[in-house]
């Protein structure tokens, strides 16, 4: 296994130096948060530590799944308030500030979404708000049964708006209304009713039922996940015959790959496929 901490410029920041942990184990990545003391805060340096890791682990040919976990007593607590707080003495109250860190912020969530790699995140803490989102943007979300789920924004006079984003994409709009409306906390429980999670586990076999995942995705084409991964966020977005057009046209592209080829060939001939990525 190897591990090395993502690039940033958190200490000069005065933020940790190790905000997010890369572990590379055979094909499967883990990006861990690494800020426990802040319950892994979004601060800036931290939303850059974290796409420079998705962007690491995106262009990595070895690796065909990432889970995306975190260390301390939380999961993570959404935006550093305490940061965005301190930023109100700049002459502008802090536009400034706010607007590169939710842009900053809106691109790492949507850097996971076009990675090729599907994401899994094991969430063993309370996630909320930004970190809520966190959850809703990866592809797969595994949680323990002391995990907790909230967008309390509205209870601050700050409505959850970009977590609504990935939020109203994963449960029905009734459900994400009442989490952004009311603000109350979800069980892990509910969070799988909901669809927010696909499976709760047991705290001590969080990381084992998130690897297990990881390993039957990284068992199967890589060229063909990342295809269908891509497509199924471009399909949401459009009207029903433009989707069937366009799902189509991904069909043929895909049976065009060796990979296609090979796994049709392995099923019929009753034998393992051996992929190539191509």
């Amino acid at each position: 296994m190897q591990d090395h901490v993502a690039q940033n410029d958190s200490s000069k920041a005065g933020i940790e130096d190790n905000p997010v942990i890369i572990q590379k184990d055979g094909a499967v990545a883990t990006l861990t948060l690494n800020r426990p003391p802040a319950r892994n805060a979004l601060s800036l340096p931290m939303i850059a530590a974290v796409t420079s890791a998705v962007s690491e682990v995106s262009e990595d040919r070895e690796i065909s799944a990432v889970i995306l976990a975190a260390n301390g007593p939380g999961f993570c607590a959404g935006h550093d308030l305490k940061e965005m707080t301190a930023r109100r003495r700049d002459d502008d109250r802090g536009r400034a500030f706010f607007e590169e860190t939710m842009h900053a912020c809106s691109n790492m969530m949507q850097s996971i979404v076009r990675s090729p790699k599907p994401f899994i995140a094991a969430v063993h803490g309370i996630a909320t708000a930004a970190g809520c989102q966190l959850v809703a943007t990866c592809d797969l979300a595994v949680a323990s049964t002391e995990a907790k789920f909230a967008t309390p924004g509205v209870n601050i006079g700050l409505f959850c708006s970009t977590p609504m984003i990935a939020l109203s994409r994963n449960v029905s709009r009734k459900h994400a209304m009442e989490m952004l409306l009311l603000g109350d906390i979800l069980s892990a429980e509910d969070a799988n009713a909901n669809g927010l999670v696909n499976r709760v586990s047991s705290p001590e076999n969080l990381m084992n039922e998130a690897r297990g995942l990881a390993d039957q995705i990284a068992s199967k084409s890589p060229l063909t996940v990342a295809i269908g991964k891509e497509a199924f966020y471009k399909q949401l977005e459009m009207p029903l015959a433009e989707a069937y057009d366009y799902a189509a046209g991904v069909m043929v592209k895909n049976m065009m790959a060796r990979d296609a080829e090979e796994g049709i060939g392995a099923f019929i001939e009753k034998r393992n496929p051996v992929w190539t990525g191509e």
